[in-house]
This record gives C-alpha cells, structure tokens and sequence, in this order.
C-alpha cells in the first residue's frame, strides 16, 4: 500500500466499548466483594482494591499498547487514559484506611465526570482555530467528503469567508453536545454516590462504591455517546445544507461512495 493510501491507525468502536466500558463495569460489580465478609464466598471475589486494579488496568494497558504500537497518540486512547488516572487517583484519595469512604465521593467524583466532558468540549472547540479540528476527527473528513471537490468549487464561487463561518457552526453544535454531557455526568453521578444509596461508613463501603462507579462508568458512556451522536446528526445536516447552498453540489457530490 502506497504513503498516500495509508489510513492513520483507528479504534475499533466495539474494541474501545469493551475495552473502557464493559470490562472495568464487570470487575467493579462482580468482583468488589470481599470474601472475608461473604457467608458464601465465591472464587471471583477479590475485593473491592484488585476489583478496581483490574477494573482500571485493562484500559490503561490498552491505551499503553497502542501508543507504542501506533507510535501515535489516539483521541479515544487519551481521553480513556485521563479517565482512568483520575479515577485511579481520587478513588485512592476517597477510601479511607479503616475500610469507609470519604462522604464527598458524590461531589467529587461528579466534578470528575464532568470535567472529562468539559475539556472535551473545549478541545473541539478550541481545535478549530489550528491546522487539525477535531471536527474532522469526528465528522468532516476525507474519508466521507470529498473534499477535494468542495474546496475547489468554494474557491471558484469566492465563498471562503462564509464557509468559515460554516464550520465555525458546526463546531459550536458539536460542542454544545459536550457541555450538555457534562451536566448530565455530573447529576449521574450525584444520583448513584448519593448517601441515600451507599452507607460510606459501612464495613462494606468500599464494594458499594465500586458498584456505583460502574453504573456510573456505564451511564456515563451513555451520557456522553448519545447526546454526541445526536449532535453530530445534527452536525451532519446542518453541514450538508450548508455545503450545498455554498458549491452547488448535491449530496452524492459532496460525499464520498461507501
């Protein structure tokens, strides 16, 4: 395969699921329990410190490994990496030595979920004024528009400035979806943390908290995927009506055949 038809290295979205998803949901639930404390306890449970060294290690392997194969960073991989290191780290800051866990986890950890969509968002956002939007990442590529044809047929008709303003909006729509997924992480966790659901100064405390991390983890994609799937059909639209009033191509011009 020639250097000019060579793909950039991608995730498989059902690897990246499974990976930073599934798999740490599993360990956190079914593995917290502390056999000490079980009347019948099983093989798998390991307690709620290598349910989480389990949980957290797959993901932070995995974004290891494909940095030094790929010798190249990934969007996914990072944002799955900092997710990682930050619940790594404030759930050490959160458990207390005599088995309890801090009453803040709910503020804190809702801070936490929140700030990964926020920076997200500002990423994307900042993004559009270097030479590599994430926009394109996501969405306007030349792996789905043509890009080639558009660029030239907005240069024919001297329409620079308003295509600008073009991708200008359509990087504010997609970000609007991170900002939205940040309030949303934060109440997800806010619900599952709340003391209501877990008695923090409980002997088993700790597995409750796995157990709340892993809804959370599993909202949390949910919190964060639908809304920028949703956003991104916007996106997507908004994008090609403004792309064919701007060339004078019609969509089949303005994409690429798959």
């Amino acid at each position: 395969m020639s250097e000019v038809d060579a793909q950039p290295p991608k995730e498989n979205p059902l690897t990246n699921i499974l990976v930073n998803v599934l798999i740490p949901v599993i360990a956190l639930s079914k593995l917290s329990k502390d056999a000490a404390l079980e009347a019948d306890p099983k093989l798998w449970h390991v307690g709620p410190i290598w349910a989480l060294v389990i949980a957290l290690a797959l993901p932070l392997g995995y974004g290891i490994w494909f940095l030094f194969k790929h010798r190249k960073l990934n969007f996914f991989s990072v944002v799955g990496l900092a997710s990682v290191l930050l619940t790594g780290g404030l759930t050490l800051f959160l458990w207390n030595k005599d088995g309890s866990v801090n009453p803040s986890a709910p503020l804190l950890f809702g801070l936490k979920e929140g700030s990964i969509s926020f920076i997200l968002g500002m990423a994307v956002l900042v993004s559009h004024w270097t030479k590599t939007p994430l926009l394109n990442t996501f969405l306007y590529n030349d792996q789905i528009f043509d890009l080639k044809r558009i660029n030239g047929r907005i240069e024919e008709n001297s329409n620079q400035e308003s295509y600008a303003k073009l991708l200008f909006h359509c990087t504010l729509i997609f970000t609007s979806s991170f900002f939205i997924s940040t309030v949303l992480n934060f109440f997800v966790a806010q619900y599952f943390l709340s003391p209501d659901k877990i008695d923090y100064s409980a002997v088993n405390a700790r597995e409750l908290y796995n157990n709340a991390v892993g809804k959370i983890t599993w909202w949390g994609f949910l919190v964060i995927g639908l809304p920028m799937t949703a956003f991104l059909v916007c996106c997507m639209l908004y994008l090609l009506k403004g792309l064919r009033r701007l060339t004078g191509l019609k969509n089949d011009e303005l994409m690429l055949p798959r």
